[in-house]
């Protein structure tokens, strides 16, 4: 029986080639990749070790037109993709200090100028993008893909207004409140950009099913790890006669 437990555990662990995350925790089967317009580049820096909790890759296969690239520097838009690119149609989500809400308090998605003030025709510079790109890793990890990739000051930069703070809760917190998990972003951008709430409802929903698998698989460990040496064993403390 040991045995056979061992067996159910090591192929619970083993890692999904597609997705990197253990059997237990693969949601591939369960995706249904949309036929995106605008297209999701997702950079993630190679020190990002949340591969229990990352959502790079989830996002990722959701999107016919999405590549995910690991690294540290690239450098071009266009070297990454593979093709030219105007990089002032593709629209990067920005780091900075800048809050939606005081900037311009009606909308979700406001896209900035350098100096940190919102573009004019906010309608017509959005709907002219063709590609967005997102940084993956926690928040120095993204900084340093910031500065180490100067091609992205060409780019159009964006910032967010979420109407929640994100689901991650208490498993990994965010550092801003605004703050989100890769693939909400994805989620949030893809679907207010192209106007199709069915994006953001399937992406959610693969997140939250990952949440739950999660939370699943770590009761199960608290609950291995309390049970008793020789649980399930016929045992006697008394000295035969």
């Amino acid at each position: 029986m040991q045995h056979m437990e061992h067996d159910v555990v090591d192929a619970a662990m083993v890692e999904c080639e597609r997705c990197g995350k253990a059997a237990a925790l693969c949601l591939c089967d369960t995706i249904a990749p949309f036929d995106n317009r605008i297209e999701v580049l997702i950079l993630q820096h190679p020190q990002e070790q949340e591969r229990e909790f990352g959502t790079a890759r989830l996002a990722a296969r959701h999107f016919r037109r999405a590549i995910l690239k690991v690294g540290l520097s690239w450098p071009s838009l266009s070297k990454i993709l593979g093709r030219s690119v105007d990089p002032q149609r593709w629209a990067i989500l920005y780091l900075g200090s800048a809050k939606t809400a005081a900037l311009a308090p009606d909308r979700e998605i406001v896209m900035l100028n350098r100096k940190g003030e919102p573009e004019h025709n906010q309608d017509a510079l959005l709907a002219d993008i063709e590609g967005i790109v997102l940084l993956d890793g926690n928040w120095g990890q993204a900084k340093a893909l910031w500065w180490r990739n100067a091609w992205m000051l060409k780019c159009r930069r964006i910032i967010l207004r979420p109407p929640r703070r994100s689901r991650f809760g208490q498993l990994r917190r965010e550092p801003r409140p605004d703050g989100l998990s890769t693939i909400e972003a994805a989620a949030m951008l893809i679907s207010r950009l192209e106007n199709r709430p069915e994006i953001e409802a399937a992406l959610t929903a693969s997140f939250e099913r990952m949440l739950a698998r999660h939370r699943m698989a770590h009761k199960r460990a608290q609950t291995g790890r309390r049970r008793p040496r020789n649980s399930g064993a016929l045992t006697t403390s008394e000295p035969a006669s």
